[in-house]
């Protein structure tokens, strides 16, 4: 590994660049001629060979053939082969089940895998369509959660000290002869849940709805299966956040008796802006926000052409003054306790070109039960729940997740889940990498990198890993064909897999 890092920086470092420069285009080309291989097979994915090794030592394929019933006689395919087939389809590069077929076509890829074939993607459109009811599809959920837990048992006790939950909805377009699919505000498709874990960006529950459903509808009893996954987990405090649409005031007290801890966006209703306004000047403190520490030299800031347009064409401008922070207790309608109400007072300035309009001021509500920390920590908290747009973002995008691909609602789910799989397998290999060690500060910051790809380039620095297949002696050897700056953690997540029970 050092002698193959030492190769490429010398190859990109400044210095070697000017003594060999001839005048020429570095991208030259070399002439070469494209042969076939008689003897070297090799596959272009050789990283899914870990994930593989990932999904055994965690028992995943048992838990599902355990729970999952859609087949009367397996002639030959396990309900696991279909799901972890859909799963590695998109870790490997994949990004539609059509890409599937160049896949099972791949006698490397079989190979490496222990795998006579794979279904097709007819075949496999056909096992999403064998769940047709909410029950099927929660058993699978369920049965990937207990998988789950075996990953969290291998974190650190500082990894137990609070879970962040956080619920959002999104749209999916479908098409116009797909069943159980309705109008939305964004179209006609689909609106389902995600109910997703903001310490490690894992997805813990997916409900597929119709377009029409608003965002909260059945949230709470999701809420409350993520709560009791996290409480098994041995999690010692757990806060629940989520936007306007998820303060369902009739379940707030529940929550509060159980211990669990919330912080909800609130209407920014008549009765509360009264409230507001009548504060004493005193109650309000400046919300100054955090910004991030440079660790290069200093930039100047390159202007801002946009806001020159606006000026320029007379568009009615909205500029942000100052934010203040104030709180008050507030008893919702259905609720018997009385709980913190923190409110964000925004201080407007309305114009147009160049000149001023008029002042506005505009108010962002916050409810919780948390007294432990201030005000302005609460603002903090909340907006950091906007990381869960940047997860659902990868879900359509990157992991291609958020599709619907099938013909009716419970496939399109069923789909949802399988695929959303591989951006949890991603997390789970994150999280099995070791921090103890000589080196514990750089091996923490590594897993938190990783932690945080974005899934695009987890497959790219990965899974996309050109390796040689031979076969000797019974035994299948996978050597690796290239290196890249990550190979050092590939063979440390390969060490802990196989340390995992």
């Amino acid at each position: 590994l050092r002698q193959n890092q030492s190769r490429i920086q010398r190859r990109i470092e400044r210095e070697n660049q000017k003594t060999k420069d001839d005048g020429r285009p570095v991208l030259r080309g070399t002439g070469a001629k494209y042969g076939i291989a008689d003897r070297v097979r090799a596959v272009a994915a050789g990283g899914v060979a870990l994930i593989h090794q990932l999904v055994k030592s965690v028992g995943l394929c048992e838990e599902i053939d355990a729970r999952v019933e859609c087949f009367k006689a397996h002639a030959p395919y396990h309900e696991s082969d279909h799901v972890i087939n859909i799963a590695y389809n998109l870790l490997a590069g994949g990004e539609c089940l059509e890409h599937l077929e160049l896949l099972r076509n791949d006698e490397c890829y079989l190979d490496m895998l222990g795998a006579r074939r794979i279904p097709d993607p007819t075949t496999a459109g056909d096992f999403c369509r064998r769940f047709t009811d909410d029950d099927s599809i929660d058993t699978l959920q369920e049965a990937i959660n207990e998988a789950r837990l075996r990953i969290w048992a291998k974190q650190p006790d500082a990894f137990f000290e609070e879970a962040f939950i956080d619920a959002d909805g999104s749209h999916v377009d479908a098409s116009e002869c797909t069943a159980g699919a309705d109008f939305g505000n964004k179209g006609f498709g689909f609106h389902p849940l995600l109910v997703t874990l903001s310490n490690t960006q894992e997805v813990l529950q997916i409900v597929n709805r119709p377009g029409n459903r608003p965002s909260h509808e059945g949230a709470a009893a999701r809420l409350d299966a993520a709560v009791a996954l996290a409480l098994r987990a041995g999690f010692r405090r757990i806060t629940l956040r989520g936007d306007t649409d998820f303060s369902q005031t009739a379940f707030l007290d529940g929550w509060d008796a159980r211990g669990v801890r919330f912080v909800f966006g609130y209407d920014a209703m008549q009765n509360l802006r009264d409230k507001a306004d009548s504060l004493a000047e005193c109650a309000w403190s400046l919300l100054e926000r955090e910004g991030y520490e440079i660790r290069t030299q200093p930039r100047s800031k390159p202007e801002n052409v946009r806001e020159q347009r606006v000026v320029e064409r007379e568009f009615r401008n909205i500029t942000l003054e100052e934010e203040h922070v104030a709180e008050f207790d507030y008893k919702p309608t259905k609720c018997k306790q009385t709980y913190r109400m923190v409110v964000v007072r925004k201080a407007l300035r309305i114009s147009r070109g160049q000149d001023l309009l008029f002042p506005a001021t505009r108010y962002f509500f916050y409810i919780t039960n948390r007294r432990d920390v201030p005000a302005r920590e609460i603002v903090r908290m909340a907006n950091t729940r906007c990381d869960q747009e940047r997860i659902i973002g990868q879900q359509k995008s990157n992991v291609r997740s958020l599709r619907a691909p099938l013909d009716n609602l419970h496939s399109n789910w069923a789909y949802m889940v399988m695929a959303t799989l591989a951006w949890n397998l991603a997390k789970w290999t994150a999280l099995l990498l070791p921090e103890r060690g000589r080196w514990t500060e750089r091996r923490s910051a590594e897993k938190t990198a990783v932690l945080r790809m974005n899934f695009g380039t987890f497959v790219r620095a990965f899974m996309l890993v050109p390796t040689q297949v031979i076969r000797a002696g019974r035994q299948i050897t996978l050597r690796m064909l290239a290196w890249n700056r990550w190979q050092a953690s590939f063979f440390r997540a390969l060490d802990s897999v196989r340390l995992v029970t």
